[in-house]
This record gives structure tokens, C-alpha cells and sequence, in this order.
């Protein structure tokens, strides 16, 4: 089997009826098999105003007490999952919705922080990357929500970038592509075609990339670090046309 390509799809993307349209045309077009994880941060942040639940962050990550997790479980795996994996069915793709919970596919422990209980937010531990193949192998297109399984039946939220990165390394993914509403990271409103380690370090010290772009990095930066050959930042156009943001070594 060819070498999956690892999908991330942010949440305001997921709010894009053009955008969901397209998606799954693009991933048709794709020379090899897809495994998607998507977020939902937008319409959980909406919930949790409309419910007089201040949303919290730290470094770009939500902070996820009881209340909120409750609602992420509602919003990722229930609404955004479903509506995703409908839209990708539609549009030709036999596609699986789940969550990390599901088989106990990615394991997660709470993520530490220097100064913040981060609750039920989390950092995974473990992925059984041999069931997605299994599903790539059948032809089915897995549809990720990352809501993981902790000890003792805990479940954790766990940043959809940083749950994209280990699906990556899971299964020996060829790339690791983050969908996002730019074309890929900018400097001075241009877009830079490759960053290297070092240079994307000091553009997060410079604050020229900032808020929740960090996670994209950084998990970017993981995933080469943890043997992904290619990690990409980009829109949907920039994926149908190799643009974006290429993070190489």
C-alpha cells in the first residue's frame, strides 16, 4: 500500500459549505490514502459561550475543565464528526468517522504545564497505528476526532494538530498536511514556500507566527523530528496545488 497522506482540517474550515464541497473531491485526487483529523475549536468556543463558559488557553492549546470536556465530546465527536464524514460519503468516499477512544486507537495522559492545570486536556501517548492501515488497506478513509483514551477510562481533549502529528508517525505517514484559512505561514504578508527548524523558532520568539498557528508549527516541526519525511501548511488550494508551507530539515 502506498504510504498514507496525513490530513488536518481546522475548525473554521468545517464551517465552509464551498470548502466542504471540495474537500473530498481534492482528497479523491490525491495519489494515495487519506487519513483525516479535524478540529472544532470555532464551534466549541461558540457552545461555551452560549452556556456562560469562558474559554481558556494556554500557547494556542485549550485549557479542557469537566464542563468544557463534556461539550468538546458533544461538538468533535458527535456534530463535526458526523457532518464531515456525511460530506465525505456524498462526495464518493467511503468514509469511517471515530474518535480517539474508539479501539483505544490513540492513548493520552494529561498534558503537563509549568504554571496551569491543564485538566482534561491531554498529550498523547500512544496511536495503534496497525488499525488505521487496517482501514486504509479496505479502502476506507478514517475520520478522526481527537478525543483520547486515558488510564482508567479518562478521556481527554487533545489538540487536533498535536493528535495529527502522532496519527503521522503512527502510521509511517509519507506527509503530514495542516489545512488551515491561509495558504501557509507568512512573513510580512508573503507566504514563505519552506522553513527550516531554526528559522521557524525565531518567528515564533519574533511573534510573527503567534496564537493558534504555534501548534501547527511546532507539531510540524515534531513530526520531523519523529521520522515524517514532509510536514505542510496550507489551504485547500495550496493542497490541489503543492503550495503552502513545506517544513524540511
Amino acid at each position: 500500500m502506498t504510504e498514507p497522506i496525513l490530513l488536518k482540517v481546522g475548525g473554521h474550515e468545517l464551517n465552509d459549505p464551498e470548502f466542504l464541497n471540495e474537500l473530498p473531491i481534492v482528497i479523491r485526487e490525491l495519489a494515495a490514502p487519506v487519513i483525516v483529523v479535524h478540529g472544532g475549536g470555532v464551534e466549541i468556543s461558540d457552545l461555551q459561550k452560549r452556556l456562560g463558559i469562558t474559554p481558556r488557553y494556554t500557547d494556542g492549546v485549550r485549557i479542557t475543565d469537566i464542563a468544557s470536556l463534556q461539550l468538546v465530546e458533544m461538538v468533535l465527536c458527535g456534530t463535526v464528526n458526523k457532518r464531515l464524514v456525511a460530506q465525505f460519503i456524498e462526495g464518493g468516499l467511503e468514509a469511517l468517522g471515530m474518535s480517539g477512544i474508539d479501539q483505544g486507537i490513540i492513548r493520552a495522559e494529561q498534558m503537563p504545564h509549568d504554571t496551569e492545570d491543564m485538566q482534561f486536556t491531554g498529550q498523547v501517548t500512544r496511536v495503534r497505528g496497525d488499525i488505521l492501515k487496517g482501514y486504509l488497506a479496505q479502502g476506507i478513509t478514517p475520520v478522526i476526532a481527537p478525543v483520547c483514551l486515558g488510564d482508567h477510562a479518562t478521556r481527554y481533549n487533545v489538540n487536533a494538530d498535536h493528535v495529527a502529528g502522532s496519527v503521522a508517525v503512527g502510521v509511517g505517514a509519507a506527509k503530514v498536511v495542516f489545512l488551515t484559512n491561509v495558504e501557509g505561514v507568512l512573513e510580512q504578508g508573503v507566504v514563505r514556500r519552506t522553513l527550516s527548524p531554526d528559522e521557524a523558532e525565531r518567528m515564533i520568539r519574533d511573534e510573527i507566527i503567534f496564537g493558534g498557528m504555534i501548534p501547527k508549527v511546532q507539531t510540524a516541526l515534531e513530526a520531523l523530528e519523529r521520522g515524517v519525511p514532509q510536514a505542510v501548511i496550507t489551504n485547500l488550494k495550496g493542497l490541489r496545488t503543492h503550495g503552502g508551507t513545506v517544513f524540511s530539515r
